[in-house]
């Protein structure tokens, strides 16, 4: 599987939004066998608490103590939730998030087939055109944390037909904002900045729309002045043909391709590492299902950078094949693990 080549983006929005990181940059190779096979997102899992990496699986999380979500905002564990009820338009998430970019293109929708749950949900639009444009929500983190997990249900609009820079689901980060504005294209060094987006990357137009599901990483070892895209593989953007070391634990597993205008439930964890250790993570569910698993990181240098923001974006570097939307529901981010949500 060819995962095409990088391009260089800047902040979008008044503000940059998180979804505007920027995209990775430089020459990059096929990705090859090494790609391993190309999955599609499955039904929830069914693993139990713990596998073999000695993380949890399927609906063991705090979901499950709290049936339809009914109630999860008050679990100890909790830092915020949102079900999107409360609001009748777009500009009405200012209540809650802290900040909204572009507006104009964000709503939200009481049309019962783009809702999960509930009567309602949120829903970003992208135009068609050729300029970068990022569609966000993001909320800040006090007091900031080590670790946060983040859940919520998402689906595409057919066709999506959209090329190259992407950030398109949601990202969890420490000081990439300064004064509330985005820092792309500048690399993180372990003591100013670390991010990892939760997203689809197509490389070309040969790939099925949304692309292959990936984190893009501000890492103190990144690759060049943008981030990284790793993969579930193991295979990392730019220069897939270098190996990148994730320690003698990590496991391989399938590149993971989802259909469009489906909602699947994507978790993802961050777990800074100690500073002087290379014992950082990040993995990846899908439907409560362990997707991806990135062990042996070093995000930080120093103790006191610590993750302070979390949002949802709806992200291109260019559109111009015709409007897209992406609808989200039941976003969840806690301390520990979530899981799909909980039949009432």
């Amino acid at each position: 599987m060819a995962l095409g080549t990088g391009c260089g983006g800047s902040g979008a929005g008044p503000s940059g939004a998180a979804g505007a990181a920027g995209s990775a940059a430089g020459t990059t190779g096929s990705a090859g066998a090494a790609a391993g096979t190309t999955g599609t997102a499955g039904a929830a899992g069914t693993t139990g608490a713990a596998g073999t990496s000695g993380l949890p699986e399927g609906n063991t999380g705090i979901a499950s103590r709290h049936p339809g979500d009914v109630g999860i905002a008050g679990d100890a564990d909790v830092i915020f939730a949102d079900d999107f009820e409360s609001y009748t338009r777009g500009a009405d998430l200012n209540q809650r998030w802290d900040a909204v970019y572009q507006n104009q293109y964000v709503a939200i929708t009481t049309d019962a087939a783009n809702v999960y749950r509930g009567a309602k949900s949120l829903e970003f639009t992208l135009p068609q055109q050729t300029a970068e444009l990022s569609d966000a929500t993001d909320k800040l983190v006090n007091p900031e944390q080590d670790v946060l997990f983040l859940r919520y249900y998402s689906k595409f609009q057919p066709p999506y037909d959209v090329v190259g820079s992407s950030h398109n689901g949601s990202s969890i980060s420490a000081h990439y904002f300064v004064n509330g504005q985005a820092t792309p294209g500048v690399p993180a060094n372990g003591t100013n900045k670390f991010l990892a987006n939760l997203e689809h990357w197509r490389g070309d137009a040969g790939t099925p729309s949304p692309g292959h599901l990936n984190v893009y990483v501000y890492h103190p070892a990144q690759r060049d002045m943008w981030g990284d895209h790793f993969f579930p593989t193991g295979v990392v953007l730019p220069n897939t043909s270098l190996p990148f070391d994730f320690g003698p634990t990590f496991v391989s597993r399938p590149d993971v391709l989802p259909p469009l205008d489906r909602w699947y439930c994507y978790e993802y964890m961050l777990r800074a590492n100690t500073p002087g250790q290379r014992d950082g993570r990040i993995a990846i569910w899908i439907d409560g299902k362990l997707t991806a698993d990135f062990p042996g990181l070093r995000l930080r240098d120093v103790a006191s950078l610590k993750i302070d923001r979390f949002g949802l974006s709806f992200h291109i570097g260019s559109n111009p094949n015709g409007q897209a939307k992406k609808w989200y529901d039941n976003v969840v981010a806690a301390r520990s693990y979530i899981g799909p949500v909980a039949p009432p």
